[in-house]
This record gives structure tokens, C-alpha cells and sequence, in this order.
């Protein structure tokens, strides 16, 4: 069943790249909500209620990843970073009933407050969640079966590990296989656009210093660029998608 009504949470008006609210809205009214599962909206008008709501996916942004699971013929998935779950439960409805993806977020609690409309869609029995650091859930991964082939990969977690990530799922998802990158326009701070409404933290300490997450992501989105094993697109969806395509 499909959702309706133009219900757009002001953290979507944050997040969006486009000059024109009016244009985004009617983004969402015409191809968005109208084809947005029941259970997608429930959950994200339940997680726009959240003290940290504006973590959540955009409509426009979950649609875009069921396309892309579904272009793909994906069976096995990965995502990195999982919140209360709205992409994880947009991947895991189009994913074949013998499908699994694996969901890995350090924080369970907020999990859990998704689960039970992941579990109300039917869906749960595809979810492998693991509950901890991505980076050593990735290394068991590899350990566990180094000739891995997920089909496709979702990173929507701790921005200074992008690089880290990449190279893992570089070796855990198939060749033609798709690794998507979240947030990589951070509203804009990449190109030196102020957003003071942004709602997020604006640096992170790592080795004792205090970065710029804006910083972090120029630094990858030019690693992504310069690099030969993938096929690269950037595009202005949400607060910034970027989408590899492992060649080799």
C-alpha cells in the first residue's frame, strides 16, 4: 500500500541540495510518497520524532536505493550504518525472499525502535543485524569467506572511516557489483557553502585532533574520483549520493 499526503518533515528541507523547497516538494508528492510503502512511511514519520530524526535517509534518497537493488538483481547486501532502519527496511523489501543484508550500526537501541516495522512488513528474517564497530564487522566478514560477492552495499556511518570502508567492501562486494556513499555534499560544506542550520556535528576528534568531517568527505569524494577499480557518479540527491561500480 502506498503512502500519501505531503508530509515532509522540515529536516528534509535541511537536507536537500536544491535552491527551490517548492521543487522538492513537489519531487515527493508526484513520484516519491505516492509509491512509498505503508511500512516505509509509518517508520519514517515515527523516526522523524527522534531527538537525532535528521540521521534518517530521505524519501527520495530510499527510493533511489530500491531502484538501484532492483537494476542490479541484488541477493546479498551490506549496510553500514542502519539508525532505526528506514533504508535498511527499503533494501531488505526489495530484496528477494532469500535475500539477507547484512545491517551494522555500533548503537542496537535505535535499531530496535525500527525493528518492529521491519518485523510488521515481513521482512525481519532477511536482516542479519550485528551490533558493534563497522570496521572490525567488515574484517570478520572477509575472515569468515575472503571470496565474499555481496552485490551491493549501503555506507551511511562515521564519515572519517568512508576510505577504511571502501577498501574493505572493495574486496566484499562483487566486480559489477554498487557501493553507495551517503552524505558525501554534507549540505554543501564540501564546496565552502555555509549552512548554519545544518544540524550535525561539524568536526570529529581523531588522534586527538579536531577535523572537519566537511574536510574528510573532500578528501574521499577525491579518492572515489582518481580511482581506476570503480565507476564513479556523484549526484545531488539527499544530502549528496555517490555510487561506485566495482570494475575490478
Amino acid at each position: 500500500m502506498a503512502a500519501s499526503g505531503s508530509d515532509v518533515n522540515a529536516s528534509y528541507n535541511i537536507k536537500h541540495l536544491l535552491k527551490s523547497d517548492a521543487l522538492y516538494k513537489y519531487i515527493l508528492d508526484t513520484t516519491v510518497f505516492p509509491r512509498e510503502p505503508e511500512c516505509m512511511r509509518d517508520l519514517r514519520l515515527f523516526t522523524d520524532n527522534h531527538q537525532s530524526g535528521i540521521m534518517q535517509s530521505t524519501p527520495e534518497e530510499a527510493q533511489l536505493l530500491q531502484l538501484l537493488i532492483k537494476i542490479a538483481g541484488a541477493r546479498n547486501t551490506i549496510e553500514v550504518g542502519v539508525f532505526t532502519g528506514y533504508s535498511l527496511l527499503a533494501t531488505a523489501l526489495v530484496l528477494p525472499e532469500d535475500g539477507k543484508v547484512v545491517a551494522i550500526d555500533v548503537n542496537r537501541k535505535d535499531f530496535e525502535l525500527g525493528l518492529p516495522f521491519i518485523q510488521k512488513a515481513g521482512v525481519a528474517h532477511k536482516v542479519d543485524f550485528r551490533e558493534g564497530k563497522a570496521l572490525d564487522h567488515l574484517n570478520e566478514l572477509l575472515a569468515a569467506d575472503p571470496l565474499a560477492q555481496y552485490d551491493f552495499a549501503f555506507v551511511d556511518a562515521d564519515k572519517q572511516n568512508y576510505g577504511r570502508y571502501h577498501e574493505q567492501l572493495m574486496r566484499l562486494v562483487r566486480v559489477g557489483g554498487t557501493i553507495v556513499y551517503d552524505n558525501t555534499l554534507w549540505g554543501g560544506t564540501v564546496a565552502g557553502v555555509a549552512v548554519p542550520s545544518l544540524d550535525v556535528l561539524p568536526s570529529v576528534v581523531v588522534d586527538g585532533v579536531v577535523a572537519s568531517i566537511a574536510e574528510f568527505l573532500k578528501g574521499f569524494n577525491a579518492e572515489l574520483a582518481a580511482d581506476p577499480r570503480v565507476d564513479v557518479c556523484q549526484i545531488a540527491v539527499g544530502d549528496g549520493l555517490t555510487i561506485c561500480r566495482r570494475l575490478v
